[in-house]
């Protein structure tokens, strides 16, 4: 049975160009090496993340400001020092949104397409 057509099409521009934002953020080669080189310390400052991945200190803080601004990264100030640590939760929530997207249930022994 196909469903019903709405007597007008609402296309919500906001929330999708925010939500485009976000998957932006995390579909970047450089931000994802960032992301895996924090989760591999834990808990880390910009320096070691611009000197071991060969990186501006402008550049490695652009990209951080957007995995923050994104909410795959989180900043806690110590002192003058500010601490990155990666947010599995909010990472978890985007790909559960993107795999419902893509209409992917996850199951035990792997994936499969939903109907």
């Amino acid at each position: 049975m196909k469903p019903s057509k709405p007597s007008e099409l609402v296309i919500e521009a906001l929330p999708v160009r925010k939500g485009a934002l976000i998957l932006r953020a995390i579909n970047h080669g450089l931000r994802q090496e960032i992301l895996r080189f924090i989760h591999s310390k834990g808990s880390i400052t910009v320096t070691p993340i611009y000197v071991s991945l060969k990186l501006e200190q402008a550049v490695a803080s652009q990209h951080l400001a957007i995995l923050r601004n994104a909410g795959f990264v989180k900043a806690e100030r110590q002192g003058k020092f500010i601490f990155y640590s990666v947010d599995y939760k909010r990472l978890e929530q985007v790909h559960a949104k993107a795999k419902e997207l893509l209409g992917i249930q996850r199951k035990e022994n792997g994936v499969v397409p939903v109907d």
